[in-house]
């Protein structure tokens, strides 16, 4: 099984290849959610994987809040992996995602870090990867999952290839500890009603059901996890965040994504 969340489609990308590779069952966690109760029996020799992007250098918090509210019954011979993408790098992430594991009495045996292009526009610091930069992170990516789909499907325990960054600790428990504690939340979105033309798009990709009607409303039912997919996906650029301008990025703009 391969557990997935995606904002942009830099995740889904890379849970698809791993699926490719393994054959393996893809589950798009909101949906997984949406069921109700969520418990797993892992068959012997199956792998348990789970594909995430960074937010603010830690798990998303639609991830962790799966993994506390599921049952994974695995077996003494399953293998587990967890793979994140990132913009840049991701700090200390896979060490805070491996306690949630923990806490479940899972065990982490192998763990990736995939570089892809920036989505973050959240931080004033932060800016979207150029057109270039965005072809170069993904040609670079696709070379690097062939090389981690081989190490998953042949199950390969200790290998933990991470981009942790420069001061990770840092980033991970001061910055992201700021940024997800008070900007995980949906009160800065809003909608240039002009340039809005009442798709719905954004409230159908909503991984939480956050938002309703058209032009969309946020109804701040506490769950927004800050994916920005109701901003990226906007076919007129009509969502924003805060005050400041800022582009959208899609994975290869593809159209018949999920999120």
């Amino acid at each position: 099984m391969i557990f997935y969340f995606t904002g942009t489609g830099n995740t889904r990308w890379a849970a698809e290849k791993l699926a490719e590779a393994t054959g393996e069952e893809l589950l798009y966690i909101p949906d997984e959610q949406r069921k109700g109760k969520c418990e797993y029996t892992m068959k012997e020799g199956e792998r348990l994987g789970f594909c995430f992007p960074t937010h603010g250098w830690q798990p998303p918090r639609i991830v962790r809040e799966f993994v506390r509210q599921s049952t994974f019954h695995v077996q003494s011979s399953t293998f587990i992996y967890a793979l994140t993408t990132c913009g840049d790098n991701m700090g200390e992430l896979m060490t805070i995602f491996e306690q949630e594991l923990k806490a479940k009495e899972l065990w982490l045996d192998t763990s990736f870090a995939v570089v892809m292009p920036e989505s973050n526009v959240c931080f004033s610091f932060l800016h979207l990867d150029t057109k270039e930069k965005e072809q170069e992170k993904i040609a670079a990516a696709q070379e690097r999952m062939k090389h981690i789909s081989e190490v998953i499907k042949n199950q390969q325990k200790g290998v933990h290839e991470l981009v942790k960054g420069a001061i990770p600790r840092t980033y991970s428990y001061v910055i992201g500890g700021y940024y997800n504690k008070h900007l995980i939340n949906d009160e800065k979105f809003w909608v240039d009603e002009e340039a809005c033309i009442k798709c719905g798009l954004c409230a159908r990709l909503c991984p939480v059901d956050d938002i309703e009607g058209a032009p969309p409303v946020w109804i701040h039912n506490g769950r927004c996890t800050n994916c920005l997919a109701c901003y990226h996906h906007c076919p007129r650029h009509a969502i924003h965040w805060g005050k400041m301008k800022r582009g959208q990025y899609v994975f290869n703009k593809r159209e018949d994504r999920k999120s």
